[in-house]
């Protein structure tokens, strides 16, 4: 009994110090970025270009820049996504089922700059090459190589739930005479619906926070991109490659504002999860 006290106050001590350590960060970088608001250079934020050299510190480009390459890449991920979970959970038989979730698992855990190496050397070169025009680094590039980065993510919340749906749902569909496609249409995605959910959502988070694509790819312009073969710069990559010497300047306060955004969206993504997750019944 005694043991099992000390576990579980070292755990509450370990859940307190994860809390103290977010509320932390969020109350930095709000203090450090409240000068923009006294000085009422925030909204400013929201209406101007980035042009340092002439006082502008609008990252509207840069938020723009990070939901069209996130958007494209959900929108090239998801039905690869969703195809590979289906053929590993419900279509294929014997070991391929198996083999497919350990690449999917071991995909996992590759680090994102070896991903920004091999679009440098492979995908670049091939949409310039397709397109004829510009350098390559564009938001499709961006967008295509985060599409694979997230793809896993999906894969594997799209697979535990499709394992979730009650085996007797399946069983009448084959009795009914139903093929393995009009099952996996009629039955398991409609029982899945949350789960499927749930990893677009948390793809989608790491999408948007994801700074390496971006920064390597992306071909990092600060003007607002106008098609998928402009070159652009995602609030991430901002973060990382805005340089200011003097730490009270509007420029190194934008930063903050960036971080913020970020955290917000973060935020709200995984409360929004907790209460997909939560309706599904694994969160009281």
């Amino acid at each position: 009994m005694r043991s099992q006290g000390l576990v579980q106050g070292l755990l509450a001590v370990a859940a307190a110090g994860s809390v103290a350590v977010t509320v932390l960060i969020f109350g930095f970088m709000i203090v450090l970025g409240l000068p923009l608001v006294t000085s009422g250079a925030f909204f400013n934020l929201f209406t101007s270009s980035w042009l340092p050299n002439e006082g502008l510190y609008g990252i509207v480009p840069m938020m723009a820049g990070s939901l069209f390459i996130a958007g494209l890449a959900m929108i090239f991920s998801f039905p690869l996504s969703l195809g590979c979970a289906a053929l590993v959970a419900v279509l294929a038989k014997g070991r391929v089922p198996a083999l497919l979730h350990r690449l999917v698992r071991f995909m996992t855990g590759i680090p994102t700059v070896v991903y920004g190496f091999a679009g440098i050397f492979l995908l670049v070169p091939f949409v310039r090459e397709w397109t004829g025009s510009g350098s390559g680094m564009c938001i499709l590039s961006a967008s295509m190589l985060l599409a694979i980065l997230i793809a896993p993510t999906m894969i594997l919340f799209f697979t535990d739930s499709f394992a979730g749906v009650p085996k007797s749902y399946l069983a009448a569909a084959d009795a009914l005479g139903a093929t393995p496609v009009q099952k996996f249409v009629r039955v398991v995605i409609p029982c899945s619906w949350r789960g499927l959910t749930t990893g677009v959502l948390l793809a989608l988070g790491r999408a948007v926070g994801d700074t390496l694509i971006a920064l390597m790819i992306a071909g990092n312009a600060t003007a607002f991109p106008g098609s998928p073969l402009a070159s652009a710069r995602t609030l991430p990559a901002h973060i990382a490659l805005v340089v200011a010497a003097d730490f009270d300047s509007l420029e190194f306060r934008t930063l903050f504002a960036c971080g913020i955004i970020l955290y917000a969206f973060t935020t709200l993504t995984v409360l929004l999860t907790r209460r997909m997750v939560a309706d599904k019944g694994g969160v009281p």
